[in-house]
């Protein structure tokens, strides 16, 4: 059985930091590609971020890029968001998954989100 388990989200000033932890078990996770969307109130889910199963390539929504950081542990099965300078709009309830794709989908592997609140 495949879970994906968020964590570190919760409610922040504008201009702070996060860092959000993504724990797989149910997978080879260090064959996986990894990622996070989010879904701000109101809205879609959105792309955020990925990286391979290396974390030698990475990739960002040009929303988040230069204040966001994916990385990841595989000896720790766990993806990271490192989240700086978090302004009002990174409001979300923030998704873990597997693979590169950058739009939500069914094929995926997803976890069941954390909520991240920033405030003005």
């Amino acid at each position: 059985q495949v879970q994906l388990v968020e964590s570190g989200g919760g409610l922040v000033q504008a201009g702070g930091s996060l860092r959000l932890s993504c724990v797989a078990s149910g997978i080879t996770f260090r064959s996986f590609a990894m990622g996070w969307f989010r879904q701000p109130p109101g809205k879609g889910r959105e792309f955020v971020a990925s990286t391979t199963w290396s974390g030698s390539s990475t990739y960002y929504a040009d929303s988040v890029k230069g204040r966001f950081t994916i990385s990841r542990d595989n000896a720790k099965n766990t993806v990271y968001l490192q989240m700086d300078s978090l302004k009002p709009e990174d409001t979300a309830v923030y998704y873990c998954k597997t693979g590169l794709r950058t739009v939500v989908n069914a094929v995926d592997y997803w976890g069941k989100g954390t909520l991240v609140t920033v405030s003005s």
